[in-house]
C-alpha cells in the first residue's frame, strides 16, 4: 500500500491574517469550497480572535454561516484565542476549534498576554468546556525552534510544553516554526523524543518557509513518522505578533513534493494550482510565493507536458 499524509489546509486563516487586503465574505467561502473540492478535508477557516487586532478574521461568524450552508461548514476548524472566544464559537454553533501557546515567553506575552503556564491553564479551561459541548479541539505551539525575541529555542525546553499540551487530550498537537529558522537537526531533536510517548497520528508539523527550509524538515518530520502537515495555499502566511516571520510552506510545494514520491496526499494537485490562480486574481493580482505554483502556471502556458 502507498504511504498517506494528510494535509491540514491553514490558508483561509493562518494565510489570510496578515495580508492588508480585506477578502470579502463570499470570497473566502469561495476559496474553502474549492480548497474542499481539490480534495483538502481539514481546512482552517478564521479565528474568533478582536477584529481590531486582526482585522482579517472580522467576519468569522458570518463565514461559519455561510459554510453552514454547505457540505464542508460543519469541518471548518475556527481558532479560539480565549474563554471570550469560545464563548462566540460555541454561539455560532462551531464544531472543531483550535488553541494555542508557544513555547517562548517573550512571544506568549506579545500574542496573548500571558505566561505560557498561564496559557496552558487557559487551554485546559477551552479544553474541558469543549468537551461537554462535543466541540473538537486542536492545539498549535509556536516558537517551537526559535523565537523573534530571545533567539534560538533548546529541544529541552519545547518538549515539555508539547508534552502538557498533549496531556490535554486534544485531538492533535501542531508543532510549529513560526519564524523558520528550523532545521532538519532541529527537528529531530523534537520530534524523535515526541514520538516515542505519543501516537503518531496526534502530531502534526507547521513549517514556515522563511529560509526556504520547509520542504527539508517536512521530509525530516515524514522520515521520524509524522503524518500530518500544516501549510497554505500559495504560501501564504505570517504572523502579526512575530516580527521575521514569513509565508508558510505552500500547499502545492508540498502536494507536489510528496505526489513525486509517490506518498499519497489526497488532493488533486491541479486542482489546487487552478484554485491558487483564482485566489490571486481575488487578491487583485497578488504574486503568490509557492515555486510550485509558479512552474505550473509557467508550464501550462508553454503546453509543457509537465504539470499541464
Amino acid at each position: 500500500m502507498k504511504e498517506k499524509i494528510e494535509v491540514f489546509e491553514v490558508g483561509p486563516r493562518d494565510g489570510l491574517q496578515n495580508e492588508r487586503l480585506i477578502l470579502s465574505t463570499s470570497d473566502k467561502v469561495a476559496l474553502i469550497e474549492e480548497l474542499a473540492a481539490a480534495g483538502l478535508n481539514k481546512i482552517e477557516a478564521g479565528a474568533f480572535v478582536r477584529p481590531d487586532r486582526v482585522p482579517q478574521m472580522a467576519d468569522s461568524e458570518q463565514l461559519h454561516l455561510e459554510l453552514k450552508k454547505r457540505s464542508f461548514g460543519k469541518d471548518a476548524y475556527f481558532l479560539v484565542p480565549n474563554l471570550k472566544g469560545l464563548e462566540r464559537a460555541m454561539s455560532a454553533g462551531i464544531s472543531h476549534i483550535a488553541v494555542f501557546t508557544a513555547v517562548s515567553e517573550s512571544f506568549n506575552r506579545k500574542n496573548i498576554g500571558m505566561t505560557v503556564q498561564e496559557s496552558l491553564a487557559l487551554i485546559r479551561q477551552i479544553v474541558d468546556t469543549a468537551a461537554q459541548e462535543g466541540i473538537r479541539v486542536r492545539g498549535y505551539v509556536s516558537t517551537v525552534f526559535g523565537c523573534p525575541f530571545e533567539g534560538r529555542v533548546s529541544a529541552n525546553k519545547a518538549i515539555p510544553v508539547i508534552e502538557q499540551l498533549l496531556s490535554l487530550e486534544l485531538e492533535q498537537v501542531s508543532i510549529g516554526d513560526t519564524i523558520g529558522v528550523a532545521s532538519a537537526k532541529g527537528v529531530e531533536e523534537v520530534i524523535r523524543p515526541v514520538l516515542t510517548s505519543s501516537d503518531a497520528s496526534r502530531i502534526a508539523v507547521h513549517f514556515h518557509d522563511t529560509r526556504g527550509t520547509a520542504l527539508a524538515n517536512a521530509l525530516r518530520s515524514f522520515e521520524l513518522g509524522v503524518r500530518t502537515f500544516d501549510s497554505s495555499i500559495g504560501g501564504l502566511g505570517g504572523c502579526p505578533f512575530a516580527p521575521g516571520a514569513s509565508g508558510n510552506l505552500a500547499t502545492e510545494d508540498l502536494v507536489y513534493f510528496f505526489k513525486e514520491m509517490d506518498v499519497e496526499t489526497g488532493v488533486d494537485y491541479r486542482a489546487l494550482c487552478e484554485t491558487s490562480l483564482k485566489l490571486a486574481d481575488r487578491m487583485k493580482g497578488r504574486i503568490l510565493s509557492s515555486r510550485a505554483l509558479q512552474a505550473y502556471l509557467a508550464n501550462c502556458q508553454k503546453n509543457s507536458v509537465w504539470d499541464s
